[in-house]
C-alpha cells in the first residue's frame, strides 16, 4: 500500500503551568520557553495553559512525543522553577482530556494508534469529553449513556434526537478520536493584574472582601489611565499550603469602570465560599484587554449611573494630582485600632 500521501500523524500538547505566584511577566516567559520547542503555540492565559502543535517539532528535534514533552518540562523547571502538567495526543480534545487527568509534575501521552486512542477514551465518563457539560451529561445519563465509549457506540441519528444535530456530531466524532481543530498560534491576549499578599494567613472573609475591593480600585484606575477596557476578570486564591483555585467571569460589557469590575469580583469571591479558608494571596487579572475607543456603552435613563461615572472621573484626576491614596472607598478606610 502506498503511504507516501498519507497525512503525517498529529501530536498536540495541552500544558498547564503551576507556579507559586502568577504574574503576567512570568506567563510570557513560560510561553517563550515553549516557543523554543515549537513555534505553533496557542496561549490560554485564563487558566495558565497553552496548546502546542508538536507535529513538526518531533522531526526537527528527532524525538517522540514523550521525549519532547520531557525536555519541555525540564526546561520550564530549570529556567523558572515552574512545574507543569501536560497531556499529549493526536487531537486537541484528547490532549485536553489527558492534561485534565495528569497531576502537576507529570505527563500523559496518548499515541496516535487506534487501539491506544480507544483504550484512553472509552472508559472515561461522558462529562470528561470536551463539549459535554454537566447538564448534557445528565441528559445522556437518562438514556443510559454514561461513558465516552457509550457515546461512540450510539448511532448518530439517536444522539441527534437527544442533543441536536451539531452537538451530537461533535460529541460522536470526539468520542471516536476525531477532532480536526488546529492549534492557532498567536500572542497571548493582553492582561493586567493586581495582587495582595497578606502579612499572615488570613481567615477573615471581611478582610478578603476588603482586599478584593482594593485590588479592583487599583485595576480600574490603571485601566482608565492606559485607556483600555477589560472583557473578563479572573480571581486566583492562593492558600496557606500554596495550592491555588482560579475562577473567571466574562463581563456583561467590556469596561474599565470600578463599580462594574467590583460587582464581578465580588461575585467571583462569593463563589469560592472561603468562610474559614486560610488565604495567603489574592490576585485579580483583567483579561482580554481592548482599547477604550472600542467600548460600547448601553444606553440607560438611570442618572445615578451617569453621576457615578462623573464622580469616578473627578476621583481619577485627584489621584493623578495628589496620589492614589488621596481618595478611597469608605470600606477601605483604616479602622480604629488597625
Amino acid at each position: 500500500m502506498n503511504t507516501t500521501n498519507r497525512p503525517r500523524p498529529r501530536a498536540i500538547l495541552r500544558i498547564h503551568f503551576h507556579p507559586a505566584e502568577r504574574t503576567d511577566e512570568l506567563y510570557g516567559q513560560l510561553l517563550a520557553v515553549v516557543d523554543g520547542i515549537s513555534s505553533r503555540v496557542e496561549p490560554l492565559p485564563a487558566d495558565w495553559s497553552a496548546y502546542v502543535d508538536l507535529t513538526g517539532a518531533l522531526t526537527y528535534w528527532g524525538r517522540d512525543a514523550e521525549g519532547l514533552v520531557a525536555v519541555l518540562r525540564l526546561r520550564l523547571l530549570a529556567l523558572h522553577g515552574v512545574p507543569c502538567s501536560a497531556g499529549a495526543g493526536p487531537t486537541r480534545s484528547i490532549a485536553a482530556m489527558a492534561a485534565d487527568v495528569t497531576p502537576p509534575g507529570a505527563a500523559t501521552v496518548v499515541r496516535d494508534a487506534p487501539y491506544e486512542v480507544a483504550a484512553f477514551l472509552r472508559t472515561k465518563l461522558a462529562s470528561a469529553l470536551p463539549g459535554i457539560g454537566p447538564k448534557t451529561a445528565k441528559t445522556l445519563a437518562r438514556y443510559g449513556i454514561t461513558s465516552v465509549g457509550d457515546i461512540a457506540d450510539t448511532q448518530l441519528p439517536t444522539l441527534q434526537r437527544i442533543l441536536g444535530t451539531t452537538a451530537a456530531r461533535l460529541a460522536h466524532d470526539r468520542a471516536r478520536g476525531i477532532d480536526e481543530r488546529p492549534v492557532v498560534p498567536g500572542a497571548a491576549p493582553r492582561t493586567m493584574s493586581a495582587s495582595r499578599r497578606f502579612d499572615r494567613d488570613e481567615l477573615d472573609p471581611d478582610q478578603h472582601h476588603r482586599a478584593v475591593l482594593g485590588l479592583v480600585q487599583d485595576l480600574g484606575g490603571r485601566l482608565r489611565t492606559s485607556r483600555e477596557i477589560a472583557q473578563a476578570l479572573t480571581l486566583t486564591v492562593t492558600y496557606a499550603d500554596r495550592t491555588q483555585t482560579t475562577r473567571s467571569r466574562s463581563l456583561a460589557e467590556p469596561t474599565a469602570h470600578t463599580p462594574a469590575l467590583a460587582a464581578a469580583a465580588r461575585a467571583l469571591l462569593t463563589g469560592f465560599g472561603l468562610q474559614r479558608a486560610r488565604v495567603r494571596t489574592l490576585t485579580i487579572r483583567a483579561e482580554r484587554l481592548r482599547p477604550a475607543d472600542h467600548a460600547v456603552r448601553q444606553l440607560t435613563f438611570d442618572h445615578a449611573v451617569d453621576k457615578a461615572l462623573l464622580i469616578e472621573a473627578v476621583q481619577d484626576r485627584a489621584r493623578r494630582r495628589y496620589g492614589r491614596e488621596i481618595i478611597k472607598p469608605a470600606r477601605l478606610a483604616p479602622r480604629p485600632g488597625m
